[in-house]
């Protein structure tokens, strides 16, 4: 039997010039089982088992990895697991958010935003990241308007520090306005939530790229008898024009393999 891959599917990232696999690998499980919404508990794999889960996901064709500040131990540990591929990978990574003792707390400030994204190289050992978005706290507007974060991103980008910036929020209106000046808007949407679609929309037509979080409903999906929800949820996001990649956040290699699967088979329906 062939495996399928997405090698062949990599799309535009919006008008930034990358190139994303449909599925991205999201690695909150890699740094932090603290605080997460996910329904059943986990362990955080080794460096063994990360380190397998990777090279899995690249051999499928995924190019794209999520991480941040708030995922715990994710930036360091990937790192050192991503020695030797810097080039196979398109690294997502995030400002605003930080996690400790259990507790998420935010600060947007100029001087934080700096240190965040130059501390997040030395993690990821590296001299620039593809993204970096803004982590919302659901103050959206609040954020952009008022605490001058995206000023800090967009003088990182000049700086080469940085390929593109965006925010992943968690309001329409929120989202809207940072497309304004940002390349790219994360957004929440999946069968049981699509209220963020209009901005979907807004990227589609103004060339921004769009990334999916929580693309199955962080494991909570659920339907019918005899209907896979993972081939239901990729039927809804790709059916949707605007959407370049929605990340799946397993450390469970058949559940990655399925993933793929999937997703090839809903991308490549005649």
């Amino acid at each position: 039997m062939t495996i399928a891959t997405l090698h062949d599917l990599h799309r535009p990232l919006g008008s930034t010039g990358l190139m994303v696999s449909p599925l991205g690998l999201g690695t909150v499980k890699l740094g932090r089982d603290q605080g997460v919404k996910y329904p059943n508990g986990f362990t955080i794999p080794d460096d063994y088992q990360a380190r397998a889960l990777l090279n899995q996901a690249r051999g499928l064709g995924i190019n794209l990895i999520d991480t941040a500040p708030a995922y715990g131990i994710s930036e360091e540990r990937l790192g050192p697991l991503l020695r030797g591929q810097r080039n196979d990978w398109v690294i997502v990574s995030k400002v605003g958010e930080e996690f400790a003792g259990g507790q998420s707390h935010f600060d947007f400030s100029a001087e934080h935003t700096r240190l965040s994204v130059e501390r997040s190289l030395k993690r990821l050992e590296t001299d620039h990241l593809e993204m970096v978005l803004v982590h919302s706290d659901g103050n959206d507007l609040f954020i952009l308007e008022q605490t001058g974060v995206y000023d800090t991103l967009e003088q990182l980008k000049r700086e080469g520090k940085l390929l593109a910036f965006g925010f992943s929020g968690k309001t329409v209106a929120g989202g809207l306005k940072a497309l304004e000046r940002g390349d790219c808007a994360m957004v929440t949407y999946n069968l049981s939530e699509q209220s963020e679609a209009p901005v979907i929309d807004q990227a589609q037509q103004h060339g921004k790229g769009i990334l999916v979080k929580k693309a199955l409903a962080s494991g909570h999906v659920c339907l019918t008898p005899g209907v896979d929800p993972v081939r239901a949820s990729f039927e809804l996001l790709f059916d949707r024009p605007g959407i370049a990649s929605a990340i799946v956040g397993t450390i469970n290699p058949l559940h990655l393999a399925h993933n793929v699967n999937t997703a090839a088979s809903v991308l490549r329906r005649p």
